[in-house]
């Protein structure tokens, strides 16, 4: 019994400080601030979702009327939260898929040395560093009536017709957003690129392997994972985008481009409905976490954490 008790003394003190297991009380300063930034206030959200909490309510709040699921019911029926939810998925997905292109492009354009990569590196990097109500003021004043976009189309003797207003509202609010998301794909594709060993691509050049193949079968594989993440992040921060849309079409927005963020702010802060509004940001909430909730499980099934279990 003693021999078996210092055998495992010995094996305790031979394992390296980085694999022993912590004590808990490490973690109670990161579960503290999470708690307080992020749990308190997801919480209080959902309390006010369940009050029919208004401009008539708002100071006695804790004493507003509760209504249980009453404000989910009413942003599912009656107000316009599906229309808002499909305007956001639809236009974070055409922006996060166009953005990959475009970041792997330049990526790519810009791995191997030349003179000046530095200067381009760094006006790709413009659109990303800009603050959002910079780049939508800008394009606010490109898109006017009689504006440079206007003037271009006008070369070939087109009328484009209201970028601001009506259904092309919609593709501005694409336009743009698209001009400020792929430089964020193209930091993390270069990022990956530099996890390619040069060995592998020596070994393809020694078997004769075209750009194309190269491409294909050597370069993208070990992307895979850089593209998948900013193909994720792109979408949520686009779908969360509530600046750009504000900025670019002022309130009320037009009907094409009331998205959820922007639907949220109205209906709190407009209409002063703010259990339904924090009804409305509780359903948003629940949207962004499947493409997060999908990501996770692909991280762990790349790493082999199931299998192992």
């Amino acid at each position: 019994m003693a021999i078996a008790t210092d055998t495992r003394q010995k094996r305790t003190d031979d394992t390296p400080p980085s694999e022993r297991p912590r004590p808990l009380w490490m973690l109670l300063p990161g579960g503290v601030l999470m708690t307080l930034l992020i749990l308190v206030p997801l919480l209080l959200a959902f309390w006010i979702s369940m009050l029919d909490l208004d401009q008539y309510t708002i100071r006695q709040w804790l004493q507003a009327p509760f209504v249980g699921l009453g404000n989910f019911v009413e942003a599912f029926s009656t107000s316009p939260l599906v229309r808002g939810i499909w305007l956001s998925v639809s236009y974070a997905l055409i922006v996060s898929v166009a953005a990959i292109p475009l970041g792997v492009t330049a990526a790519l354009a810009t791995q191997n040395a030349f003179r000046g990569r530095g200067l381009v590196r760094s006006v790709y990097l413009i659109p990303y560093i800009l603050p959002a109500f910079v780049v939508a003021t800008v394009f606010r004043a490109m898109f006017q009536p009689e504006g440079v976009v206007d003037e271009a189309f006008g070369v070939f003797g087109v009328d484009p017709g209201l970028w601001l207003n009506g259904p092309q509202s919609y593709w501005t609010l694409v336009i743009t957003q698209l001009w400020v998301s792929w430089p964020f794909v193209y930091l993390l594709t270069l990022a990956g690129l530099q996890a390619v060993d040069a060995e592998v691509h020596e070994a393809a050049a020694l078997d004769g392997a075209g750009w194309g193949i190269k491409l294909r079968k050597v370069i993208l594989p070990y992307l895979r994972g850089s593209i998948l993440l900013a193909f994720i992040l792109t979408f949520l921060h686009s779908i969360n985008a509530f600046t750009m849309p504000f900025v670019l079409f002022g309130i009320p927005a037009p009907v094409d481009v009331e998205v959820l963020p922007v639907l949220t702010y109205v209906t709190a802060f407009q209409s002063f409905r703010f259990g339904l509004s924090a009804a409305m940001a509780v359903a948003s909430l629940a949207i962004v976490a499947i493409p997060l909730f999908v990501y996770l499980r692909a991280v762990r099934l790349d790493t082999g954490e199931d299998a192992k279990r």
